[in-house]
C-alpha cells in the first residue's frame, strides 16, 4: 500500500509549470506487456518553431496524440500551454491545430466547405468561420482555387488545405505531422516557407515533426531528438549547429601539397573535396596557414570554420538512429 499511496501523491503533487508550450515529465506509454513506444520522456519545449526528429517509428506520431489529449499516457505526465493531457484535452484542442501526416481529406467538399467546418469545431460562429476559413487559405496560397473539390487537387495542395484547417481556430499552438509528405523538393521547399512564416508572422508556437534533418535545421529554433520513445537531445538549433573547432581551408589547385606542408609545421589536416579540414586549438594556427599558402604560392579559395549539420552529428553518433537507420538527411 505504501507504494501506491506514494505514486499517488507524486501524482497528486504534480502541476505544469504553466509558462513552456509543452511539459512531459517521465512520459510513458506501452501497448500491451512488449512495446514501449515512450519511455519515461522528460522534456520542455519553449515558444518558437521546434523541430520533433526521430527515425520512423521514434515514438512522435505517439507523442502528438498524447499532447492533444487523444492517447492516455500508461504513466508520467504531460501539459501543453499549461493544461494537463490526461485531464484537459478539451481544453487543450480549443487552442492548439494538428496538422496529420496521414490524407484525411474529402474529396468531394471544397477547401473551403471542409476548412469553415472545422472552423465551426472549433468554435468559431458561421459567419467567423467562413471569413476564417478565407484567410486561412489565402495563407497558404489556395484562396484562388477555394472552391475546387478536394478530389480535384494535387498532393502539394492538400497538404495546404490540412495546414489551413489547423490554422482555422487561430491556434497558440500547431502540431505538424511529417507535413512535406510526399512531396516534391519544390513542393517541400514551399511548405517549410510557409512553415516558417507562419511562426515568424503570426507569432504561433511549432512544433514540426519530421524524420528529414535538413528541414528541421532550415526553420526549427529548437530540437527535440527521439528514438525507441527515448529523449536523446533537447536543445536549441544554434548550439547543436554551433560553429566548431574544425577549419575547412579551399584552394584551387595544390590541396595535396598544402596538407603535406602543413604536416612539415606541426598541423595535420585531411582531404576534403577541394580543401582540407583541420582541427584548430590556437589562433597561432590561422597564421600557420597563411604562411604555408603564401609560401607555396597557392590561389587561397576559402578558409572557414565549419559549422555542424544536424546530419552529421546523427551519423557521427549511432545512438540517434534505430536499428533501421531510418533518418533521412534530405
Amino acid at each position: 500500500m505504501t507504494g501506491v499511496a506514494t505514486a499517488a501523491a507524486a501524482d497528486k503533487a504534480w502541476r505544469p509549470a504553466g509558462d513552456a508550450v509543452i511539459e512531459a515529465d517521465a512520459l510513458t506509454v506501452t501497448y500491451g506487456a512488449t512495446v514501449t513506444a515512450l519511455d519515461r520522456l522528460t522534456v520542455t519545449v519553449e515558444p518558437g518553431v521546434t523541430g520533433l526528429v526521430g527515425a520512423n517509428g521514434a515514438g512522435k506520431s505517439t507523442l502528438i496524440k498524447v499532447l492533444l489529449g487523444l492517447l492516455e499516457p500508461t504513466g508520467g505526465h504531460a501539459a501543453v500551454l499549461g493544461h494537463d493531457c490526461a485531464t484537459q484535452g478539451f481544453q487543450i484542442r480549443t487552442v492548439t491545430g494538428y496538422m496529420p501526416e496521414h490524407d484525411c481529406l474529402p474529396p468531394e467538399v471544397s477547401a473551403t466547405e471542409f476548412v469553415t467546418h472545422l472552423g465551426r469545431m472549433s468554435g468559431l460562429p458561421a459567419t467567423a468561420a467562413r471569413e476564417r476559413a478565407a484567410d486561412s487559405l489565402r495563407h497558404v496560397g489556395l484562396y484562388e482555387e477555394r472552391y475546387r473539390q478536394i478530389g480535384t487537387y494535387s498532393t502539394g495542395m492538400k497538404q495546404r488545405v490540412k495546414l489551413a484547417q489547423a490554422l482555422v481556430g487561430d491556434p497558440r499552438l500547431l502540431l505538424l505531422d511529417e507535413p512535406t509528405n510526399g512531396l516534391d523538393p519544390a513542393g517541400r521547399a514551399q511548405m517549410l516557407e510557409l512553415i516558417a512564416r507562419i511562426g515568424s508572422e503570426f507569432g504561433i508556437s511549432i512544433m514540426v515533426a519530421s524524420h528529414l534533418l535538413g528541414e528541421i535545421e532550415q526553420i526549427c529554433d529548437h530540437l527535440v531528438a527521439i528514438d525507441d520513445g527515448r529523449l536523446l537531445r533537447a536543445d536549441t538549433i544554434s548550439s547543436v549547429t554551433r560553429a566548431s573547432s574544425v577549419l575547412l581551408v579551399e584552394v584551387d589547385e595544390g590541396a595535396a601539397e598544402l596538407q603535406a606542408e602543413l604536416g612539415r609545421r606541426g598541423l595535420p589536416a585531411v582531404a576534403y573535396q577541394r580543401g582540407l579540414l583541420m582541427e584548430i586549438s590556437t589562433p597561432a594556427a590561422y597564421d600557420v596557414i597563411r604562411d604555408a599558402v603564401a609560401d607555396l604560392g597557392l590561389p587561397l579559395t576559402r578558409m572557414e570554420q565549419r559549422r555542424h549539420r544536424l546530419e552529421e552529428l546523427f551519423r557521427a553518433d549511432p545512438s540517434l538512429t534505430n536499428s533501421t537507420g531510418a533518418i533521412s538527411v534530405q
